[in-house]
Parts: C-alpha cells; sequence; structure tokens
C-alpha cells in the first residue's frame, strides 16, 4: 500500500501539468502600448503574451478592433473585464474583429496582414467553455466568391485546434486564402461554434474537440472572430463579439 501511495504522488504532478489553461482566459488583464491595446499587463513576460490582434496595425488610425470591456462582464467583480472584438472599415477597407493566440506582426498595404498562429500547448481538453454575446450586423463589404452575401446577416465564429506543428508558432498571411483551420494536416483536434443571430446578452456555451489523431499535441490555436468570413474581406462593418471567461475542461 506504501508503494502504491508513493507512486500515485510521484504520478500526481505529471496528471496537474496535463491539465494546461491559457494565461488570461478570463480577459481581465490589459496594457495599452502606444495606443494599442494587448491582452496582457506591461512589462509582460514572453509567456504571457499569448493573444494576438491586428491593434498594432490599426492603432496609428486611433482604432482598436480588440478592446477591454469593463461594465458588459459575464461574471461581474473587481478587476473584471471582457474583451469586446468589432469588425470595422478602415479607410475604405474591411478589417473584420479578430482575437486569437499567437502574434500580430505586420499589416499588408490594404489588402490582408502576416500573423503568427498558435502558442506551445501539450494536453488534450474535452472541450472549451465560456460566455459569448453576439450582435451581428448586415453584410456591407463582399469580394470573390461571396459577391451575393452582401445584405444577409453576418455570422461570428469561436474556433479551437490542436495542432502537432515542429516549428514555434505557425506564419499566416491573410493576403489570399488560407487552409482553413480543419483541414491543416497537422491537425490532432479541432471544435467550432459558428453564431448566426444576435444572442440578446451573454450565453454560455461549449464547443467539445474532436480528436483525429492520438498525437501529443505542440500547439493550441484559439480565435474569436466578429466576421467569420473576415479573411475574404466579407462581413459586417457593424458585428461586434464578446467573450468572457474562457475555460479548457478535461
Amino acid at each position: 500500500m506504501k508503494k502504491l501511495l508513493t507512486s500515485l504522488l510521484i504520478l500526481l504532478p505529471c496528471v496537474l501539468l496535463g491539465q494546461e489553461q491559457v494565461y488570461n482566459f478570463s480577459f481581465d488583464t490589459w496594457s495599452k502600448t502606444k495606443g494599442a491595446w494587448d491582452l496582457y499587463p506591461e512589462n509582460a513576460t514572453a509567456k504571457q503574451q499569448v493573444w494576438g490582434t491586428v491593434n498594432h496595425g490599426t492603432s496609428f488610425l486611433g482604432i482598436n478592433t480588440t478592446a477591454p470591456e469593463y461594465e458588459h462582464v459575464a461574471v461581474k467583480g473587481k478587476g473584471k473585464a471582457a474583451a469586446k472584438v468589432s469588425s470595422r472599415s478602415i479607410m475604405g477597407t474591411f478589417a473584420t474583429g479578430n482575437l486569437y493566440t499567437g502574434k500580430f506582426v505586420k499589416i499588408i498595404g490594404m489588402s490582408g496582414a502576416e500573423m503568427y498562429h498558435g502558442i506551445p500547448f501539450h494536453s488534450r481538453p474535452k472541450s472549451l467553455s465560456g460566455y459569448v454575446h453576439y450582435q451581428p450586423g448586415k453584410i456591407d463589404a463582399t469580394k470573390k466568391p461571396y459577391k451575393e452575401m452582401k445584405g444577409q446577416l453576418d455570422k461570428g465564429q469561436i474556433e479551437i485546434a490542436l495542432y502537432g506543428w515542429k516549428q514555434a508558432r505557425h506564419f499566416v498571411s491573410t493576403d489570399g486564402a488560407s487552409t482553413p483551420a480543419a483541414k491543416d494536416p497537422d491537425v490532432i483536434a479541432y471544435g467550432s461554434l459558428v453564431l448566426d443571430k444576435d444572442t440578446g446578452g451573454y450565453i454560455p456555451f461549449t464547443i467539445d474537440l474532436k480528436y483525429v489523431s492520438d498525437k501529443e499535441p505542440g500547439y493550441l490555436f484559439i480565435a474569436v472572430l466578429a466576421s467569420r468570413l473576415g479573411e475574404y474581406f466579407t462581413g459586417s462593418s457593424k458585428s461586434v463579439i464578446y467573450v468572457d471567461e474562457f475555460k479548457f475542461n478535461y
């Protein structure tokens, strides 16, 4: 019995380490650099800089498509905040509001952006839960192959993917179509929630992860999109998505 207890005590830290969460999953911690909102504190360590936005490409115009929300939160309390993600028309070009695990690199003229997707992650959660409030507008910006969607109600999305990437983060350019997360050859698990109407306030959600491989994950990608077709410059400049209190379930 003593040997069994000793073995369990040795294994316990490994079990706990296998149930990772993500820094600032509550979206409570924010700071501002040269007019751009970041989802980490001032003087943050590299491990704390897990959330990326396009803010550092738009803030010189006085625009932050992702910003803290202190009044309209899912869980009230001192120091509580949520993330407000808004699609906008910037100098006549549609820019989807987005929030993702990774790092923004730069804007490519008025035709897209470059960024790194993913953060190191080695656990296998069953699902992602949290709160979301979606307010869609009617699509007022379109581009091929979605020209016929103008005037339709926009759709938002929260998606999550685990990958077996070997390189540190995954370089992405939105200056043209890229491989959808679910179809990436290195995907280990994927889950998505598509929002197609106004939720009327915060609602709880749970996104189940569907595993397609028994490999150990190497990287995690989560994206929150006010306009799910924003990569194709299609969506509504009035769409807004609020997210709060994310958590992995094991």
